[in-house]
């Protein structure tokens, strides 16, 4: 159990500082995204960018939604004190997700790196969805366990543009690859990441749960 909490404390902690910059970045410092759209040379498709720039901005809005919806209902707390708010909560979660793959789909054929870049897009949108269609199946057939399991296999995907980004400065000024080849590692880095550490998370709250019980 102190396990789990420390965890959900850890989690809580990345969450919210991320909720906060990716806010302050992309409405406040930012909000015509000049420093990244510097990095997109080379484009094959005409960028409209007052569109590009909207459905960005509702990228952003629904992807910090999903993240804080998502936390939410990891909270035992707040599970305990309102199943129904958990419930709504969820449905939260998986229609702001469903917004963000949309969006991310119009923004794939821009994406830094070109056609591998947007190759990568396309498929981390539709690894998320059926992700989180699955935690949605799971809760219906009454598989709380396999619920919970799914759900931090989705939720991690909340994680992906940090992660990308992350994975791009470690090559691009770590490593001094250039941007476009560090932005496309960054993404297939990410999608790798995003399905082996949810599991290590899986098994380590397995464990700590057998220890607990265990007499």
């Amino acid at each position: 159990m102190e396990k789990r909490k420390i965890l959900y404390g850890l989690l809580a902690c990345v969450s919210i500082v991320f909720i906060l910059y990716a806010l302050t970045e992309n409405y406040l410092i930012d909000p015509g995204a000049g420093a990244f759209l510097s990095h997109k040379t080379g484009l094959k498709r005409e960028l409209n960018l007052p569109v590009w720039l909207n459905v960005m901005h509702v990228h952003v809005a629904f992807a910090c939604i999903a993240m804080a919806a998502g936390l939410l209902n990891f909270s035992n707390r707040i599970f305990e004190k309102s199943r129904k708010f958990h419930r709504i909560n969820g449905y939260v979660y998986l229609v702001s997700v469903l917004l963000v793959v949309l969006t991310s789909g119009y923004m794939a054929p821009y994406a830094t790196g070109g056609k591998i870049s947007s190759m990568g897009f396309n498929a981390l949108n539709i690894i998320w969805l059926l992700i989180t269609i699955m935690a949605l199946v799971q809760i219906k057939k009454k598989r709380i366990i396999r619920h919970r399991n799914w759900m931090i296999r989705s939720y991690a995907f909340c994680f992906t543009n940090m992660l990308i980004h992350l994975i791009t400065a470690l090559f691009h000024q770590g490593f001094g690859l250039v941007y476009a080849t560090s932005y496309i590692i960054g993404v297939y880095g990410s999608i790798a990441l995003l399905l082996v550490i949810p599991n290590i998370i899986i098994r380590t709250i397995g464990r700590s749960r057998e220890v607990a019980v265990t007499p």
